[in-house]
Parts: C-alpha cells; sequence; structure tokens
C-alpha cells in the first residue's frame, strides 16, 4: 500500500501543478481585462472632460453675447422716440431762419430760439449728435443726395446744401443728412467732353 500511495503522491503533485498553470493564465487574462477597462474609462473621462469644457466656454460666449446684447438695448431703447422728435426740431431751425431773415425783434423768435436750445442739450444728453455734411465729400452712409447744384467753389461730389440735418446716436445713423450736391458747371462740362471726344 505504500507503494501504490507513493505512486499516487506524484499524480497528486502534477494535478496541482496543471490547476495552479490555469489559475495563472486567469489572472493574466483578469489583468489585461481590468486593463483594457481602465484605458476605456480613462479616455471616455477624457471625452467627458473635453465635453464639459467645450460646454463652458459656450456658455461664457453666451453670457458675454447676452451682456453686450443687453447693453446695446439700453443704448439704442430710445432710438424710436428720438426719431420722432427730430421732424419737431427741424421745424423749429426753419422758424428760428425765417424769424432771423424778418429781424423781428419780437419775443416769439426768443422763446422758439429757446425751445430748440432745449431740444438740442436733451438730444446731447441721449447721445443724439448732428451728422456735420456742409462742404464735406459725399458719403452715402450718412448723406441722402437730393440732386445736384453747379459750383465752381466746391469740388464735384461735395455737398454744397444741407436741406435737412442728419443725426447719430451713439455712432449709429439715426437718420442721414438730406443734401444737395455740387456738380461742374456746363461750359466746364462740355469743354471736358469736348477733350474727351478729341481724344
Amino acid at each position: 500500500m505504500t507503494k501504490q500511495n507513493e505512486e499516487k503522491e506524484p499524480e497528486t503533485e502534477l494535478e496541482t501543478a496543471e490547476n495552479q498553470e490555469p489559475e495563472v493564465v486567469e489572472e493574466d487574462d483578469e489583468k489585461e481585462r481590468l486593463q483594457d477597462e481602465l484605458t476605456k474609462a480613462l479616455s471616455e473621462a477624457k471625452v467627458h472632460q473635453e465635453q464639459y469644457l467645450r460646454t463652458l466656454a459656450e456658455m461664457e460666449n453666451l453670457r458675454k453675447r447676452t451682456q453686450r446684447d443687453k447693453e446695446d438695448l439700453a443704448k439704442f431703447a430710445n432710438e424710436n422716440i428720438l426719431r420722432e422728435i427730430l421732424p419737431v426740431i427741424d421745424n423749429l431751425e426753419r422758424a428760428v431762419e425765417h424769424a432771423e431773415q424778418a429781424e423781428s425783434n419780437d419775443g416769439l423768435f426768443e422763446g422758439v430760439q429757446m425751445t430748440l436750445s432745449q431740444f438740442s442739450q436733451l438730444l446731447t444728453k441721449f447721445g443724439v449728435k448732428p451728422v456735420d455734411a456742409m462742404g464735406q465729400p459725399f458719403d452715402p452712409a450718412y448723406h441722402q443726395a437730393m440732386g445736384q447744384m453747379e459750383s465752381e467753389e466746391h469740388p464735384v461730389n461735395t455737398v454744397v446744401q444741407q436741406m435737412q440735418k442728419g443725426y447719430e446716436l451713439n455712432n449709429r445713423l439715426l437718420r442721414p443728412a438730406f443734401v444737395m450736391l455740387a456738380k461742374a458747371p456746363e461750359q466746364k462740362q462740355t469743354e471736358a467732353d469736348d477733350s474727351a471726344e478729341e481724344q
């Protein structure tokens, strides 16, 4: 029996060695699987962090844009009412011009002039300022041409008469100036046409 026991013992050692080998393989497989899961989790975390940072940047841009829109709204909120006031000022200016030409010294002239002065101060307070047009080169962004006048004194396409003032509200055009532009006198224009034909 002892011989049989001795024969069985090496078999048991072999079986134990065979049983241990799969465990080592299983442990390596488990480590690889865990390593793969860790790598996958880290890459997902990186993707989520990038999405978070992108969303954070978009929120900051939205906040800035909203703030800018809010400031613009506050700046230009009075635009419509101010546009309606401008014709009243135009009429007051015309009344003052006619009174100056008539050279009447009654209180009406002074009253209208004071009212016009108050309106001008009010417009300045709200950021409205007149567009300077007289003697300036024609600029379609600020001037609306109503016609042309012959002029030897001014270069061609220069404003020679302002029919109605233009105004800006916080450096944005509120109303263009209605103007008359200079054009070359007929004689010069005929001479220029003749010289062009000769060439």
